[in-house]
């Protein structure tokens, strides 16, 4: 064991991303797992709320596995928002965003080897964007035929906007904190919510790695270029738009909660004696620049 112990790495940028990298393929190998089974079943082996759930759990199943290493982030518009608000390192945030495209990548790769055969017994064998037995949509989002730009645009910036707010309170002392290990699951509730609220329009991607990594795969797997070119080339939407929505989420909670909040008491002074013998016997406190501290965050 103690010999297992010395492949750690000694990175922490690199240790963060590999956790930022397989949580998010678990996120994604539970969401689109249950795409395929819905979809190539036709409804009888699952429903949309079975979606919906499965992201939750791989939601919560994400944090759980990687919350203590790189605060289990598993969205670039969650990172933006968290650079933005300076809890994490402008630094981490490109890493930290192809590591989950990635992660997405490979869990769509995965999802298509396991699902292949119902997959082109539903297809016919062929891999399109349109129609009554297309497949895409298994693995990346698309909008609804009456959805407009704007409106699709909206849609986006809201769910990811009502994510950030909702989930920047949980850790927050001065206020009704969760408790540390209940986080997930509380994340996961509020992911079920916003999918089962919010994605009729155009899937509730409110996660630039959801949706890019996906895409990419179908690109490369078969679907050709339509999966970014369908719909007036609409895949940028869910890329732009919650990299708008997770910060403006992030501004409201900050002016309406927690600059509103009490200030915290002041630690109450014990003792106002000190001798020479404590100022011996204490260690000095060093503190860095903030770069070597890491702070968790989901």
């Amino acid at each position: 064991m103690l010999k297992l112990r010395t492949l750690r790495l000694r990175a922490a940028l690199v240790r963060e991303c590999m956790a930022e990298f397989l949580g998010t393929f678990v996120l994604m190998l539970f969401g689109c797992s249950a795409a395929a089974q819905v979809k190539t079943s036709q409804d009888t082996k699952g429903q949309y709320l079975s979606v919906n759930m499965s992201f939750s759990v791989g939601v919560m199943s994400a944090m759980y596995l990687t919350k203590g290493i790189s605060g289990a982030h598993l969205n670039p518009a969650v990172t933006l928002s968290l650079c933005v608000l300076r809890k994490v390192r402008w630094r981490s945030l490109l890493p930290f965003c192809l590591s989950q495209v990635l992660g997405a990548y490979v869990a769509s790769a995965v999802v298509y080897m396991v699902y292949y055969d119902a997959i082109m017994d539903f297809s016919g064998g062929v891999l399109t964007v349109y129609g009554p037995n297309e497949t895409a949509s298994i693995f990346a989002t698309y909008p609804s035929e009456y959805l407009t730009l704007g409106r699709s645009f909206l849609d986006q910036v809201v769910g990811t906007g009502t994510l950030m707010l909702c989930i920047l309170s949980l850790d927050e002392k001065r206020n009704t904190p969760a408790p540390s290990g209940l986080i997930p699951p509380i994340v996961a509730t509020i992911v079920l919510g916003i999918s089962m609220s919010m994605s009729a329009n155009c899937g509730a991607a409110i996660n630039p790695a959801r949706d890019l990594g996906p895409r990419l795969f179908t690109l490369t797997a078969g679907w050709g270029t339509e999966v970014f070119t369908c719909k007036n080339y609409w895949f940028w939407v869910p890329l732009v738009a919650p990299l708008i929505g997770g910060p403006l989420g992030s501004f409201l909670y900050v002016v309406f909660i927690e600059w509103q909040l009490p200030d915290p008491e002041p630690p109450q002074n014990l003792s106002t004696v000190s001798t020479n013998s404590d100022s011996i016997k204490k260690p000095a406190t060093r503190w860095g620049t903030g770069g070597d501290l890491k702070s968790t965050y989901f």
